[in-house]
């Protein structure tokens, strides 16, 4: 260490002695680097030293770096990969964020004239540029501060600059750069600026110059990271909080305590995402998707969200479909679709049904792809009632054909893609079939008796899927008369815990609502202007018929309800709900099922089916089913 201080020293005194002209500079770089292949290395090692000298540099100093950078770019051609291995080594060591912005723009100068020069250093180059993007583990706090997000912006400018210069001189450079990218992503166990500032730029490639070629793919590695992240997260650590009640319980409160407070919008971000708190994997993810989602705002308003779209379809397919307990990453194409109803959110829901409908896909790959379908068209605010009936139109149709085509009695497992689909109606038309009801020309749409029909056939879809979605979609059923059956169907040939065991146990039907109610904190605020709730769901038998003159919606909005909620504090959560029918059910029956349904387990008839307990026992539907997780055998 002292020998270098030593050189360093002498170098700076040498050269702050003599007046170089900038042409006589970049010679006297030229020779020190020339002379080396003649045993000299004298000037050559304090050129060296000035390079290393990064701290605490004086205005004398930092002239000196910026001046040797400066004639190093005019001596490119002079720099040999072998004879000046460790100045090579000292320029791309070098990090832009110990920098003042003329020592940043000197390097970016030195970088981009080395990639130009020869084929060889463009890799280095290329990783010099990511390498910088993250800042040093000592500058993380720094970034909180006004003076840290300054230091960023002028880091990232210059490094998006250079890769897009670079990218001018060298052609194929955009090709060299994206296995670069990939390969020093952060992995999940990296802090969470790290990885969040690795993202950013990620992201910025691809709304960037070089979007046309590596943008695609950086949307599908971000994605893939996402997943990474989300099955991280263990069901335990986000209900460890209030493991005694249901969530269904759990909302009703947060909804609650928003009403008490002044400012409800802030409550409800604050509240939505309680149960993940300290969970540091879950605080990254949230952080990452907000990024995410940014991002996505802002290609919706540069008119490129539809391109994009198409990779986000190609990565669900790929990736997020046949994820195993994704939780959250679901949510990026969930927001897409918010964004572009028209477009974005119906092509969603064809591809989805494409899936399921089609045959060239593997059975649990259908199964998922219905699920999503489900939970999509029940969870989405922003698609029209008639279209949910259009794709529920297809769904119908399938089954329909399934069953006329199909002889034979129950079969879980052989039949488990037809299940899947009748599940997926059921569950749909929990969400919707007062809205159905309500509008007549919905209300006659051909598929209803056709419904009936495949719900009375002896593949028994009743005795199959999961008892709560069943016992839901028959009450309200009942009490809008869907059908043309005898009460005695409608309650009586209800549920077998065997058959309804060996369908969502063996083949995890019941475990999978994928756009269950959003946990995480910062990103809630993206998500719940978006999401039908249960708890404001207007089924066929709640007793109070809140219409207004405009005629009301199924899909009323979380802050009508709230102010409903406030101008009548004393109304009852219960009465809210409505009364249900009286129906004993063997729970004892299903215990091995319950226990793993997509809700918080309990010993409760209310907690295993996520419901509230109602006058009389009876429940309402699950408002958030936990876990959300696609077929195991993934």
């Amino acid at each position: 260490m002292g020998v270098e201080l030593a050189t360093e020293k002498a170098v700076f005194v040498q050269m702050e002695d003599v007046n170089f002209t900038d042409s006589e500079l970049v010679c006297h770089v030229r020779n020190a680097l020339l002379s080396v292949s003649l045993g000299d290395s004298e000037s050559y090692n304090q050129l060296i030293g000035v390079l290393h000298h990064r701290e605490s540099l004086t205005l004398d100093e930092v002239a000196l770096l910026v001046t040797s950078l400066k004639a190093l770019s005019g001596a490119v051609s002079c720099i040999d990969n072998v004879q000046h291995e460790s100045l090579l080594s000292s320029i791309f060591g070098m990090s832009m964020w110990n920098y003042e912005p003329d020592v940043m723009d000197a390097l970016i100068e030195l970088i981009t004239s080395l990639a130009a020069s020869s084929g060889k250093y463009v890799d280095s180059c290329l990783e010099m540029l990511i390498s910088n993007f993250m800042p040093p583990h000592s500058f993380t706090e720094l970034l909180k501060q006004p003076c840290g997000v300054a230091r960023k912006s002028q880091v990232l400018y210059r490094i998006h600059s250079a890769l897009k210069d670079i990218t001018d001189l060298v052609p194929l450079a955009p090709l060299r750069l994206l296995p670069i990218v990939l390969q020093r992503m952060p992995n999940v166990y990296n802090k969470e600026p790290l990885i969040v500032a690795y993202v950013e730029n990620m992201l910025r490639l691809e709304s960037g110059a070089m979007g046309e070629l590596v943008g695609s793919m950086m949307l599908i590695a971000v994605v893939d990271r996402l997943i990474d992240l989300d099955v991280e997260i263990e069901w335990e650590d986000i209900l460890q909080d209030d493991s005694c009640k249901s969530i269904f319980e759990m909302e009703l409160e947060d909804m609650e305590d928003t009403i008490d407070e002044e400012d409800a919008m802030l409550q409800r971000e604050s509240s939505s995402g309680r149960s993940l708190r300290g969970n540091v994997v879950a605080e990254k993810l949230d952080s990452l998707l907000v990024l995410m989602f940014e991002h996505l705002k802002s290609c919706k308003d540069a008119g490129r969200l539809n391109k994009v779209f198409e990779t986000l379809l190609q990565s669900f397919e790929v990736t997020v479909l046949s994820a195993y307990k994704s939780k959250f990453a679901q949510f990026v194409t969930f927001y897409a679709c918010s964004l572009d109803p028209e477009n974005c959110g119906m092509r969603f829901a064809d591809a989805l049904s494409d899936i399921f409908t089609g045959s060239a896909c593997p059975p649990v790959k259908r199964m998922s792809a219905v699920a999503y379908l489900a939970s999509y068209l029940s969870r989405a605010k922003f698609l029209s009632v008639s279209f949910v009936i259009k794709i529920l139109q297809r769904l119908v149709s399938w089954c329909w054909k399934y069953t006329e085509d199909e002889v034979s009695n129950i079969n879980p497992k052989a039949h488990r893609v037809f299940y899947s689909g009748c599940q997926a109606i059921m569950y749909v038309l929990c969400f919707h079939m007062r809205s159905v009801m309500d509008i007549p020309r919905l209300k006659s749409q051909l598929f209803l008796m056709p419904l009936e029909a495949i719900l009375k056939h002896p593949l028994s879809p009743l005795k199959v899927c999961l008892p709560s979605i069943v016992q839901e979609f028959l009450r309200q059923a009942r009490a809008a008369r869907l059908f043309t059956v005898s009460e005695t169907f409608v309650f009586n040939d209800l549920l077998e815990s065997e058959l309804s065991r060996a369908f969502g146990g063996m083949e995890r039907l019941d475990m999978f609502f994928p756009f269950d109610p959003y946990l995480l904190k910062k990103s809630d605020r993206f998500i719940r202007p978006n999401f039908v709730y249960w708890s404001v769901v207007r089924t066929t038998y709640d007793e109070e018929d809140d219409d207004d003159e405009d005629g009301g919606s199924s899909d009323e909005d979380f802050d009508d309800f709230i102010d409903c909620k406030r101008e009548n504090t004393a109304r009852d959560w219960d009465a809210m709900a409505g009364s249900f029918e009286e129906h004993e059910i063997d729970l004892d029956e299903f215990d091995h099922s319950l226990n793993k349904m997509s809700i918080t387990p309990n010993n409760s008839l209310s907690h295993r089916f996520g419901g509230r307990e109602l006058h009389g026992g009876a429940t309402r539907m699950p408002s958030r089913i936990r876990p959300s997780t696609s077929p195991e055998s993934l």
